[in-house]
């Protein structure tokens, strides 16, 4: 279903829960989050969702972490490697941070919510976390950590100390052949800058030069002794600490199990309060759950339109209800409502919660959706093409446990037979017993959802006086045509309206556009146009036989047999027979051209089976008494 998840926005649901959530497994379950089939499990997601929601708004955010990281270090530290200080640390404040989020669920088992006894799967390890705090601070082995730690890192600095006293002293009795009156470290080595003339002055090891050559930076001789001095000593210092995190890994890697069952469970709770987190920014509710196949929402918001900008949305049906037909003008917000209807049947399935006053919602074992235009630039679809292929996968897949979302059933092809399409698509959606909530213009769906069973109108309300929609459901009665009564209001002639009236549900032509009343004259400039001598011309048709042409009012389809002859009429071939009729009646559909080849036979079309018979007995030679009967 992930194309349906992606129609209705399902998918963008599951990124902003996993921004509420902290750590990488949690925000993988989030990502992956899909409806239940299970109506036990079903509860149980709802029931935690709940009970997060109770703990976040009575007792705050709990104290949750990151963990990365942790996983590996201990992976690491049960291989018997060494783990390193930013290591050792982050294990402390993990350790930390259990104590804080175990106290928290503690005080909050008032409530009575299940989620709080997640505490007794947390262990803080106070000994482990208290050694590792003793040993390691601020990002470096304590000197504490050890008492020979402690002794090392006091002789180390006695021994650094007696090292610049020493190479100060030297520079003072060697001023005179000093390039610089000061101690300076080069390569890690304390150095005093010699002459390069005075070399033989000091005693010592040359460890680099100026880059002209003309200074030398020579490690005092005496210096050179109380740095080797150094160096061992800080090499002791580095197994002293290498020694203790080595200790610090090993007790890490003993309680392994329990670190592995802390993580679990702060992932997992991390990932419920991400959920409980997601219902209190949307000011959601728990849903009801039911597998009667019934659909109550009352006062239900879309998540993604701002609250003070969103009309909730009332919708009832299920029982013997199963389908809902919504009609009305463009921009009432009939998508809208569609999508909020499929989109918080999928939350609320997946164990969210919905922002509704109120709902009861089914459990489905699909949703299946059209809406959207569809068209394919790849595929080489048009929109219809599109919108009928998703249809017909659609009703490949349904069954008695969908919930199917198709927004304007039957546009983008003619509109009889699109109607006719759309018409035969509601009967087997009706036929499969699923529910399916359905948009679309076509006046002559209204009547079959008057008619069928099982099947009712809705349409979203308009304003007539404002002129403007007001993105309200109202179940039980079709949308009505706006387009006269506004053109009206915006102030079309009376004789006008009525022309387009009868036009519309009266068939053309309706007679001449006529008010009764002379019209006054226009006001503006006028062309003087040049008034050519009448000539006599040639009479030409219109059409020529083998147009498709459309048949006003009724918009049916034919070929032109005879042209439309100097009174207008053309004789048109119709599936039920040949028929004159005025060309003022007649649309083109399709040139010929574009048809038939150059030398296509329309006797094939328009000839009856007996001529065509006695053309071809004629085309093998003479035949005596045989008729051919022409087209009138």
């Amino acid at each position: 279903m992930e194309k349906s998840f992606e129609i209705l926005e399902f998918d963008k649901i599951r990124k902003m829960l996993q921004e509420y959530a902290m750590t990488n497994a949690a925000k993988e379950l989030c990502t992956r989050l899909t409806p239940a089939l299970s109506q036990s499990e079903l509860s149980h997601r709802q029931r935690e969702t709940t009970e997060a929601r109770i703990l976040l708004d009575k007792a705050g955010q709990p104290p949750l972490m990151s963990l990365s990281g942790i996983r590996d270090s201990i992976r690491a530290a049960v291989q018997g490697q060494c783990l390193s200080v930013e290591e050792l640390e982050q294990l402390e404040q993990m350790l930390a941070g259990i104590g804080r989020l175990k106290s928290y669920l503690g005080k909050t088992k008032y409530l009575e919510a299940g989620l709080s006894y997640y505490d007794e799967n947390l262990e803080e390890l106070p000994s482990l976390r208290g050694q590792i705090g003793d040993a390691v601070r601020n990002g470096r082995i304590d000197d504490k950590a050890s008492r020979y730690l402690e002794s090392l890192r006091k002789e180390i600095q006695n021994v650094d100390g007696q090292i610049r006293k020493k190479a100060e002293s030297v520079l003072r009795s060697h001023k005179a052949w000093t390039a610089e009156a000061y101690v300076t470290i080069k390569n890690g080595r304390l150095c005093i800058p010699i002459k390069k003339e005075h070399r033989g002055r000091l005693a010592g090891t040359v460890v680099t030069q100026s880059a002209t050559g003309s200074t030398l930076f020579i490690e005092p001789e005496a210096v050179g002794e109380l740095a080797e001095k150094l160096s061992s000593l800080q090499f002791e210092e580095e197994n002293e600490e290498r020694r203790i995190r080595y200790e610090l890994s090993a007790l890490a890697a003993e309680n392994e199990s329990v670190f592995l069952e802390n993580i679990a469970t702060v992932e997992k709770l991390d990932f419920l309060f991400a959920k409980g987190k997601l219902s209190q920014a949307m000011e959601g509710i728990e849903p009801a759950i039911n597998t009667e196949r019934r659909i109550e929402i009352k006062q239900g918001r879309h998540p993604f339109i701002k609250k003070e900008e969103c009309v909730p949305l009332d919708l009832k049906m299920g029982g013997d209800l199963r389908g809902v037909i919504i009609t009305g003008p463009n921009t009432g917000g009939k998508t809208v409502s569609i999508k909020t209807a499929g989109l918080l049947s999928l939350m609320a399935q997946s164990g969210l919660h919905v922002p509704c006053r109120q709902a009861n919602l089914a459990m489905n074992s699909q949703v299946l959706c059209d809406i959207g235009d569809g068209q394919s630039i790849s595929e080489n679809l048009s929109t219809f093409s599109a919108h009928l292929t998703n249809t017909i996968r659609i009703l490949e897949k349904v069954n008695g446990e969908s919930l199917v979302i198709m927004d304007e059933l039957g546009s983008g092809t003619d509109p009889a037979e699109g109607m006719g399409i759309a018409m035969a698509i509601l009967e087997r959606l009706r036929q499969q017993k699923c529910l399916f909530l359905v948009t679309t213009h076509y006046p002559e769906i209204k009547t079959y959802a008057k008619e069928a069973e099982g099947v009712i109108n809705a349409r979203m309300a308009f304003d007539r006086e404002s002129l403007k929609p007001l993105y309200r459901l109202e179940m039980g009665a079709a949308g009505e045509s706006c387009a006269l009564y506004i053109a009206k209001k915006l102030g079309m002639p009376e004789d006008m309206l009525a022309y387009a009236e009868k036009a519309a549900y009266e068939g053309l032509p309706p007679g001449p556009l006529t008010s009764g009343r002379k019209q006054p004259p226009k006001a503006g400039p006028q062309i003087q146009k040049h008034r050519p001598q009448k000539s006599s011309r040639p009479f030409t048709s219109r059409f020529q036989r083998g147009d498709s042409v459309k048949i006003l009012p009724e918009g049916k389809i034919g070929i032109i047999c005879i042209p439309d002859n100097e009174k207008g009429i053309a004789v048109v071939q119709l599936p039920s027979g040949k028929e004159e009729i005025n060309q003022k009646r007649l649309r083109l559909h399709i040139k010929a051209e574009e048809l038939y080849p150059e030398d296509y036979d329309f006797s094939i079309i328009f000839d009856t089976v007996e001529n065509r018979k006695a053309r071809h007995k004629m085309g093998k030679k003479h035949q005596p008494g045989l008729i051919i009967q022409a087209d009138k």
